[in-house]
């Protein structure tokens, strides 16, 4: 089995690797919050301050009155080797040891106030700290502010709950050891720690109860009973502490001298001497140090369960976002040959109905095509006083005897020239719909989006695709309008009887006599509605024929050919050219790499603590 020591300070070691990266709370997995950690909660003036400085072993805390301890302070201590330098170092202050703990005690002042400014507000920004020394078990303690029930001058009315609000986010976590500090000199039942701890712990598995100021009780006094259990149970022992008194401090009495005399006061005081093997700070340590190895074994198994599930999940985030790129000039095009699948996949679910858009097509085809065909001006063409015209045009200076072939003519072809601008007005309304699908589906292409530069040239060589695929269906719908007016269907005129003229007037038995502008103007009418009847035979026609030459030049290009002039000249650049296309969102970079730290640091996690633990 693994040795308390390299079991904990491997953890320790994980931990420091988490908050390098920010992975140390918020959405998701976080292996910070899979980590058992010890918080040290307590009101105010409490003697949180001297347990942490006793449980080290150096004076390096910030001292005052008010709140001294603005911003949690992560501390993280390493046991050395006997004879081994002890230093200090901080996460924001890498590649810097501190040997002087007076300068480590100026530094967390000066990073809290770099973060709070000179005021009394307060920051759930952590400052992270380890030190390294011989004198320390392997433990993380996470130092909080002090809870308080009153704001002071220059504290914002809400600063009381504000601070219960940052405490409980850390003792809340099922994870969390909590370290409640309660003074002797003070009734425990109004203990804020034992209070909350009570909130969040209601069986006391994780609370462990510190004493503090036991020397500083009334004469006639003792807290025996609440050292014992009998006050106050908790499912572990209440810990009793003897800081240095503010004589001590002032003259820098040396934290190991000050633990000699602690131990000696235990073990010559006569209310407390049967409990002195379990008091004091050196107690205590050890007591946590081992409460946290029994609790990192227990928790071995869904420790390494959440790590896999992690592991998991950020190898498939990379798979969405794409991993690194090979430097070498057939990698890379393969790469850019794999966006634009993936991008010409996407563009042709749009257009078979895997995705919205080619609905639009559709309705372009079966609506507005039609519609715009209704609202022809045919009417105007096809009026008395235009028929006339054309007709008599026709024959120039002599007159059609039976029936006005040319003037037919002229009359259908210019009606059928109409269809021209509705046909082309399917051609374009199509063409805007494919280009807002092109551009969709670049949006909608995952693979794409870390990568702009290849996004705007893949559009730009779409776009160029679809304007000659809209110049050829311009052309074709062009043709198929002229093809109508250039040979007209002769069955349909054969169809056509006049009337006889006796027929006309037996009708109209009050005729008496020929009325020869009557009969030219029943004539003119009579063209009129020949011709308007073989419109709409036309119209017809080019209503089926016009979607379709659309769908075959535009539509179905699209989806056959879009991006194969593209491929073509991708095939011909060169690998700086290659490379510049692959320029990826810096965004995009940043996240990656930090998806891979994470990645390698939950690998190294659970191939160290399976070896460490199981060995």
């Amino acid at each position: 089995m693994a040795t308390m020591t390299s079991l904990i300070g491997l953890i320790n070691k994980i931990q420091r690797a988490c908050t390098v990266l920010g992975d140390h709370g918020g959405e998701g997995f976080s292996l910070w919050e899979a980590l058992p950690t010890v918080a040290v909660v307590g009101g105010q003036s409490s003697g949180k301050s001297s347990v942490l400085e006793s449980v080290v072993g150096r004076d390096f805390l910030p001292r005052g009155s008010g709140i001294v301890t603005r911003r949690p302070l992560v501390l993280q201590l390493h046991k050395l080797d006997d004879g081994q330098q002890e230093y200090a170092e901080f996460l924001h202050a890498p590649r810097r040891r501190f040997s002087d703990f007076a300068v480590v005690r100026q530094e967390i002042s000066d990073e809290t106030d770099r973060i709070t400014g000179k005021t009394k507000q307060i920051s759930n920004v952590p400052i992270q700290l380890s030190i390294y020394s011989p004198h320390v078990v392997n433990l993380t303690l996470i130092d909080l502010p002090g809870l308080t029930k009153v704001a002071v001058e220059g504290q914002s009315e809400n600063i009381v709950q504000d601070i219960e609000n940052m405490v409980r986010s850390y003792v809340e976590k099922p994870n969390c050891i909590i370290l409640a500090i309660s003074p002797a000199n003070q009734d425990i039942a109004t203990s804020d720690a034992i209070k909350l701890a009570k909130e969040v712990d209601p069986s006391g598995e994780r609370t462990f109860g510190v004493l503090t100021k036991l020397d500083l009780m009334d004469k006639g006094t003792n807290a025996v009973e609440v050292l014992e259990g009998r006050q106050y149970r908790l499912q572990h022992p209440w810990v009793g502490i003897v800081n240095r008194s503010q004589a001590d401090i002032n003259r820098n009495v040396d934290m190991i001298v000050a633990r000699k005399k602690e131990r000696e006061y235990f073990e010559t005081s006569p209310e407390y001497g049967h409990l002195a093997h379990k008091m004091g700070a050196e107690y205590l340590a050890r007591l946590l140090s081992e409460h946290l190895e029994l609790v990192i074994r227990q928790r071995i198994p869904s420790i390494i369960s959440l790590i896999n599930k992690a592991i998991d999940e950020l190898n498939a985030e990379l798979d969405r976002i794409g991993r690194p790129i090979a430097v070498d000039s057939g990698a890379k095009l393969y790469t850019i040959l794999q966006m634009c699948r993936a991008f010409d996949k996407v563009f042709k679910e749009h257009l078979d109905g895997g995705r919205p858009g080619g609905d639009r097509i559709y309705g372009v085809c079966d609506h507005q095509l039609p519609a715009a065909l209704k609202k022809l001006p045919l009417d105007r063409h096809l009026s008395s006083k235009n028929v006339e015209r054309v007709v008599t045009e026709a024959d120039g200076y002599q007159p059609h005897l039976i029936a006005p072939e040319q003037g037919y003519r002229r009359l259908i072809e210019g009606s059928i020239g109409h269809f021209k601008g509705p046909a082309e007005a399917c051609v374009d309304a199509v063409h805007l719909i494919l280009k807002e699908l092109v551009r969709k589906s670049i949006a909608e292409t995952v693979e794409l989006k870390r990568f702009p530069t290849l996004q705007s040239e893949i559009a730009s060589a779409a776009n160029d695709a679809l304007e000659r695929f809209r110049e050829e269906s311009r052309r074709t719908v062009a043709r198929l309008v002229d093809m109508e007016a250039g040979y007209l269907t002769v069955e349909f005129f054969r169809k056509i009887h006049l009337e006889p003229e006796k027929e006309k007037d037996h009708k109209n038995p009050s005729r008496s006599a020929p009325n020869p502008t009557m009969d030219s103007t029943d004539h003119l009418r009579k063209i009129a509605s020949n011709v308007n009847a073989y419109i709409n035979m036309v119209c017809d026609t080019l209503k089926n024929s016009v979607p379709k030459a659309v769908v075959h030049c535009q539509v179905r290009e699209a989806k056959r050919s879009l991006l194969n002039h593209f491929y073509g000249q991708v095939g011909q650049r060169e690998k700086d050219q290659l490379g510049a296309m692959l320029d990826e969102d810096p965004a995009l970079m940043e996240k990656r790499s930090q998806i891979a730290k994470r990645l390698e640091l939950y690998k190294q996690a659970r191939d160290n603590i399976d070896n460490v633990a199981w060995k």
